[in-house]
């Protein structure tokens, strides 16, 4: 959705962002979230079951809720990245971003010339923002957010260059791909110090570029952690995970009484 202020203008207004994360192939679920205190939702359909047509019908729902509607695209299916700022999506996460050429074509679905080679088609973006066509032309590049994910010694070794990268807004760290790229495939740890000595790293390369940083936390007890620790979003678990925290709550609960 293109909010008032625009989704770039809350990510960069100082207090971090919390999203929630969503793969359940159900719109209602995202929408769901959207009426709870989150500041956006993402829909995953890299690694969720979600799929476009379920993922499309939720962005409605979402930008109803009065908040932004962001997904994860599967690995290089920019073109689908476009499609979704046609409907009206904020931001679009690509992962695997592992080259110079990977963010360059990323950030050409995402933005209309002269930056991009985005094309047009904006009926949903333009129902949701109310702007008229010529309007939103000008000004589409600056209310959507494309976030390169950085999840992979390739990725942290070009940190600098895919920040420099016309059309690239930020990064998304995935700190269990990171774990397992930094480790040499021996595990997975989203919090070893290795993970955490090249977060400070990230964040460090991103602020002197002046982009965004965001990152997903499998717990909100991480999330707070990575909020105080710098980053503009961080996304809390997923929604199968809540649905799990709420049955073990709610057993407990019973089996006290």
């Amino acid at each position: 959705m293109l909010t008032n202020p625009s989704f770039p203008d809350l990510l960069k207004a100082g207090t971090p962002l919390l999203t929630a994360w969503c793969g359940i192939p159900d719109p209602s679920v995202p929408g769901l979230l959207a009426r709870e205190e989150f500041d956006a939702v993402v829909m995953d359909l890299q690694h969720g079951s979600i799929d476009f047509a379920a993922a499309l019908q939720a962005v409605p729902l979402i930008a109803a809720a009065g908040k932004p509607a962001l997904v994860r695209v599967p690995v290089g299916d920019f073109a689908s990245a476009s499609r979704f700022l046609d409907a009206g999506v904020s931001g679009v996460i690509a992962p695997m971003i592992n080259s110079i050429e990977d963010a360059q074509r990323f950030a050409s679905f995402m933005k209309f010339p002269p930056i991009g080679q985005r094309s047009w088609g904006a009926y949903g973006a333009l129902s949701l923002s109310g702007l008229d066509p010529s309007v939103y032309l000008r000004q589409a590049n600056d209310l959507t957010v494309s976030f390169a994910m950085v999840e992979t010694r390739e990725a942290l070794g070009i940190l600098d260059e895919i920040l420099q990268v016309p059309g690239i807004d930020g990064v998304f760290i995935g700190p269990s791909d990171l774990s397992i790229a930094l480790s040499g495939g021996r595990g997975v740890d989203p919090a070893s110090a290795e993970v955490e000595k090249a977060l400070d790293h990230v964040l460090d390369r991103v602020r002197a570029a002046g982009k965004i940083a965001a990152i997903y936390a499998p717990s909100g007890a991480r999330a707070g952690e990575l909020a105080r620790k710098g980053f503009n979003m961080v996304s809390i678990g997923s929604d199968i995970s809540m649905l799990r925290a709420g049955a073990q709550a709610s057993l407990a609960a019973a089996q006290r009484g």
